[in-house]
């Protein structure tokens, strides 16, 4: 898998919203190697956008046909300045449920300072990980050069979400992060996605 993400600070969420609905009717189809697409807008107006390819060639392929580079640049002037733009094949994902289900994504990106180890633990799954997070469809987490890694987490709900993360942990997955969290640099952000933008190409 290869994963590009988007981000940064749009003026009219509402705009945005609907330049992906439009790219979804009419460029969607022509889309070369598309697994999927998670985005979304923060309250305080943070786009992102993490798309999902089967690998980097076709997401290079996908990117250079001139009806995607057309809709890309008119998307690109509703951001205050200059986007961010990065890219990786160091995916590890995790899906248990459908993810397009989710009501709720929240994004989190970290600074570490061993990215191996960081994927080593995040490869990791428990026997039954409904039992313990049922509200988890899924995670993506993306590892990048400079050592950060970005994860996506798609749930059943907001409310749910905030209800199952009160609640105590297996000691397995406490021991789990708490070693995460001494390879972490500085504060973790957290991009809250309460109106997700879910695209799966159709089959």
């Amino acid at each position: 898998m290869f994963v590009q993400i988007v981000q940064g600070k749009v003026r009219h969420p509402e705009q945005v919203r609907a330049e992906l609905d439009r790219w979804a009717e009419e460029l969607s189809r022509t889309s070369v190697g598309l697994l999927g697409a998670t985005a979304g807008v923060t309250q305080d107006g943070q786009l992102i956008n993490v798309a999902r390819f089967e690998s980097e060639e076709a997401a290079r392929e996908n990117n250079d046909q001139p009806k995607q580079k057309a809709w890309w640049a008119e998307t690109a002037e509703f951001f205050e300045g200059t986007p961010t733009f990065v890219e990786s094949s160091r995916v590890v994902e995790d899906v248990v449920g459908d993810p397009d289900q989710a009501g709720f994504v929240q994004v989190i990106q970290v600074r570490t300072t061993d990215s191996d180890r960081v994927e080593e633990l995040m490869s990791r799954r428990p026997d039954d990980p409904s039992a313990a997070r049922p509200d988890v469809l899924g995670s993506l987490s993306i590892g990048h050069d400079d050592g950060t890694w970005t994860t996506v987490i798609w749930f059943t709900s907001e409310a749910e979400a905030r209800e199952n993360e009160a609640k105590e942990m297996p000691e397995e997955m406490q021991q789990q992060m708490a070693e995460m969290a001494e390879l972490t640099e500085g504060e973790p952000t957290f991009l809250d996605l309460t109106d997700p933008w879910l695209f799966t190409p159709r089959q």
